[in-house]
């Protein structure tokens, strides 16, 4: 996601607090340079200030919402002191999808992601529940087949996006685009570890990992996983030997991508 605003102690305040949830955040303190940065990379969220030097955050939404615009539709939540109800509804028909006044509290604003993320995914709900994964947004909980799964804030942030698409072929340029920053190597082999590594803590005895690798494309969060099957091996076209898992005896010290 995108953090836009002139205030820099409070873009930086935002964007750790986001970092510490597990989302990629970038900064902007212009509205010219959140224009540039909406160009170059297809932000998921972006939370806007009105008042901006440059160019202000109306003009901004506006053209951010122009159907001229080739890159997916970001969601855009607007922060900023303005709050007569001319402003708040001026901010919405300018493409908002929604408004929240200063002074905020970080809890409010970090609920108010959640819900713009949960439209993204297509559900209402607090909870997401793909194939036997369910996870619970607000508690940051993950289940597989009712059996408690931990973690880290990436690994929760990965999953989500995922189960945001499921049965859909994700690339290693996607995800690097909208589980992380602007500031990761697009050469690191940090997707490929994180993947792996979420992929393990998934697992259960005598099921089927839900995240297959999908050689030379990407990867693909299953709907409905199907039972494991008798045989069982590692070696180029099983997913933990192409991920290089640790747990693998076979696995490659370097292992090609995806």
């Amino acid at each position: 996601m995108l953090v836009a605003d002139d205030e820099v102690d409070l873009v930086r305040a935002i964007a750790r607090g986001l970092r510490r949830e597990g989302y990629a955040v970038d900064e902007a303190f212009d509205g010219a340079e959140a224009l540039q940065k909406a160009s170059e990379v297809a932000y998921d969220v972006i939370c806007l200030d009105l008042t901006m030097p440059a160019v202000d955050g109306r003009e901004v939404c506006r053209r951010l919402r122009e159907p001229s615009r080739s890159t997916e539709q970001p969601r855009i939540l607007i922060l900023t002191a303005r709050d007569s109800l001319e402003d708040r509804v001026a901010g919405l028909d300018d493409g908002a999808d929604d408004y929240l006044v200063k002074p905020f509290a970080f809890s409010e604003l970090n609920a108010r992601i959640r819900a713009l993320l949960r439209r993204d995914a297509g559900r209402g709900g607090a909870r997401l529940a793909v194939g036997d994964i369910e996870m619970d947004l607000g508690r940051h909980t993950v289940r597989r087949q009712g059996h408690a799964v931990g973690l880290t804030p990436k690994e929760f942030t990965l999953l989500r996006y995922f189960c945001s698409r499921p049965g859909q072929v994700v690339s290693q340029e996607e995800l690097l685009d909208h589980v992380w920053d602007e500031h990761t190597d697009p050469f690191t082999n940090t997707v490929r570890v994180t993947v792996g590594t979420l992929r393990r803590k998934l697992s259960l005895p005598n099921s089927p990992a839900p995240i297959e690798t999908i050689i030379g494309t990407g990867y693909r969060l299953n709907a409905q996983p199907q039972p494991q099957g008798p045989a069982a091996w590692s070696g180029p076209e099983d997913p933990a030997y192409v991920l290089g898992d640790v747990g693998s005896s076979t696995s490659p010290s370097t292992a090609p991508y995806p």
